[in-house]
This record gives C-alpha cells, structure tokens and sequence, in this order.
C-alpha cells in the first residue's frame, strides 16, 4: 500500500499536525520508516470496519469472513454447532482414543495444558472418561502469575503426568521485547513454544496424538477451513498463530540460531515419521468455556481470580502470565478488538449474555490499559514507559484512529 501526497494531507487535518511531526507517515510498499506500521497492508485488514450482527466482533479480525447478511463466520459455525450430533462426536472421539491407546500402560496422548480451564477439561475427560494415559506439557509463561503457579500445581496434584518447557529466560525477555517493538506482540514467543513444545515432545516420546481444546480459528473466527475436521495441518501455525513469522524470522534482528532452538518445532521429516496427529477436542465435545471453568473447579481445584482480568469483566480465563494484558491491549490497537470483544462474543454465541449487555460491556472495559503489572512488564522487557508509549501509537492505523483533544478515539465502535 502506498500513501500519497494527498492521503497524507487528508490524514493530517484528521489527526493534527502535531502527530506527524512525531511519526512521519512515509510507506514504502508494505515496509514502514520511521517506525510507523502499516497495519492495514500486513494484515490484509478491509479499508471500512463492520461489526457482526449477532456479536460484537468486528471485521478486522485477521482471517475473518462476514455472510452477507453481515454475520460473522465465528456466528455461522456456533449456529451450526447446534445442528451437530453429539453423541455421533463422541463416538468418533471414542474410536480415535481407541486407535492410540496404549496397550502396555505408556502414555498415549499429549495434551498441552498450562493448569487452565480448557486444558484441565481436556486432560480430565480423557484420562477419567475415556480411559486414556495423558502426559500433559506445558510451556513456561513469559511472567509467571501466582495464581497460575497454584492452578498448575492444583491441577499437577489431582493425578496427571506432567513436563515443564523452559527457554533460557535472557533470550525470552530478548525475544519478547523484540516481538513488542517489531510485531506488537510481546506474546508471540511464548506462542511459538505453546505450539512447538508439545511437537517436540510428541516426537520425542513417540506419541503420535496431540489433543488441544478449542480450534481458536473456528470457534473465535478466521480461517474456517478446518471447520468440520477435528484436526488440522501443522504447518498451518505460521499463518494462524505466527502471524506468517516463524522463530528463523528473529535471527535477521540478533538471536543465534542455538539461542532460537527451545521455540522451534522439530524437523517436519521427523512430525511426517511419528506420524503426530494434531487434534482439537471442541470437535468431539461442545465447547463451552464458561462450563470448562466449572468442570475445572471441581475436578483438578480450578481457581478463578479474586478480581477481574484488566481489559474484561472475566475473572477465570488467560491467568497464567503477568504480560497477558499487554498482549490483548495490543490487539485492541491494532485491530481495535480488546480483550472483552473476544469475551463477549464468545458469551453472546453461547447465550451466556444478550448482544446489547456484551456492547456495553465493549464499552466499559476494551480499552482498559494493563496497569496492574505495568512495572514488571517494563523490567522484563528492559524498556521505559515512553518507549512503550512510542511502541503502542506506532501501531495506530489511521483506518481505525482518529486523534481528538489530545485523545486517541476508534474512528468507529460497536456502540456507535
């Protein structure tokens, strides 16, 4: 995308002239100068936002798709969830543990599980209900929380097998300020060894079956491709959950290839050999992550927290790292969908909340700024609250900014 003389013009009489004597806006193709991010371009996003009918999800959701009535494909597939055969899914649950189960009592399954909700549901159900011998795995969080540390430890304790995966701590702050600055994400690090991790160990224990939860694609919207197949392709991670920038992506910014080695995933020679099986559990069972909270509770000593998460009204999901919040920030500037949007979509699918309590809850809490762990985020990242602020306002695309007063504002909110 190229930026013209006269869409700069436009652009400044909409945001003042003082912003661009900060941040030039100079687009050479989809590169950036002078550490403004064309975001639009990167992320293949629409020039004009629209919010689903039926939720309050937006359109700038990468990967999404809205019908042409204007409800979105994540709205489709949970209106289409209530025509499945249930039973028939568990079935075919039953005849896939069937087909891996152990016979001499060696572990038969990986579920990746951090002490949460989701992945305490998915460990129990299949150890205690479906006769399998899980060996759970976990990546380390970028910033242990302490609650996070009790529910793995609670979870540990109620009877499962468990592995630890932990990169040297120097090099995962180094990777982590580095995805900040140059993909607004602090988090991706900590997503390339939630994926590869779990790889690593299927190959080397040689345990062909992997079992993740919910497939986040289907059932938060994206690429819908996998929506009626419980599995998917593991290349599939570089474009769903990289953001097309694999670890090898960081050595071209300073990290060593041997520095990179705990977040790769194994030669693909040696996935295609083992023949790893990646599943996703929200195919065989109905998914419901207000009802995994209450499984959770009960069975592996789940604890909610005593406050809501900032960013949500929620208080049970995504608890395990102290840098969570900074990475739902994040995407609400970049896609203008916060933390509550996910939320209440999800909610409002499952008829846990009507359409208008989620906008109002948009509303309330979106854009709420991660300060209950603000310091240790900049001590972790080793940067200061300027550069964070420098960081944050580069990702502002002038397609969903304005700048009045002195104040950011969405050009356009789902309450509008």
């Amino acid at each position: 995308m190229l930026i013209l003389k006269d869409d700069l013009l436009r652009f400044s009489q909409s945001i003042g002239s003082a912003m661009l004597s900060l941040h030039r806006l100079d687009y050479v193709g989809n590169e950036t100068v002078n550490n403004i991010r064309n975001v639009q371009a990167k992320y293949n996003l629409p020039s004009s936002v629209q919010f689903c009918k039926e939720c309050v999800m937006s359109n700038q959701r990468p990967r999404i798709t809205f019908n042409k009535e204007g409800v979105c494909s994540a709205c489709e597939f949970s209106s289409k969830k209530k025509m499945i055969d249930w039973a028939q899914r568990e079935l075919e649950l039953i005849d896939l543990c069937n087909k891996f189960r152990s016979k001499s009592g060696d572990y038969d399954v990986i579920v990746p599980c951090s002490g949460g909700k989701d992945g305490s549901f998915v460990a129990h159900q299949l150890k205690h209900q479906f006769g399998m011998n899980p060996l759970t795995v976990t990546w380390s969080p970028l910033k242990k929380s302490a609650i996070g540390v009790r529910n793995l430890d609670n979870f540990i304790q109620s009877g499962f097998n468990h592995i630890q995966g932990t990169a040297n701590p120097k090099v995962t702050q180094k990777l982590t300020r580095l995805a900040f600055t140059e993909l607004g994400d602090p988090f991706q690090p900590f997503i390339y060894g939630q994926s590869n991790f779990p790889l690593e160990i299927s190959v080397r224990f040689q345990i062909p079956l992997i079992m993740y939860g919910e497939n986040g694609e289907v059932e938060y919207g994206g690429d819908m491709k996998n929506a009626d197949r419980p599995t998917r392709d593991v290349t599939d991670r570089d474009n769903h959950y990289f953001s097309g920038l694999p670890p090898e992506f960081w050595l071209k910014h300073g990290i060593k290839l041997g520095e990179l080695r705990p977040f790769l995933s194994p030669e693909f020679a040696k996935i295609q050999e083992n023949r790893t099986e990646i599943h996703f559990m929200s195919y065989y069972k109905h998914w419901d992550p207000q009802e995994n909270f209450y499984y959770a509770q009960k069975n592996t000593g789940f604890i909610p927290n005593s406050e809501r998460s900032e960013g949500t009204y929620s208080k049970y999901a995504s608890l395990d790292d102290e840098i969570d919040g900074f990475h739902y920030y994040l995407s609400y500037i970049k896609f203008g969908i916060g933390r509550t949007t996910s939320d209440a979509a999800h909610e409002i699918r499952d008829g846990k909340i009507s359409r208008e309590e989620g906008v109002s809850l948009v509303k309330k809490y979106d854009h709420e700024w991660p300060k209950k762990y603000l310091n240790e985020f900049l001590q972790f990242c080793k940067i200061t609250e300027n550069e964070i602020e420098e960081v944050i306002d580069s990702w502002r695309s002038p397609h969903l900014w304005k700048l009045e007063e002195g104040q950011w504002q969405l050009r356009k909110a789902v309450w509008h």
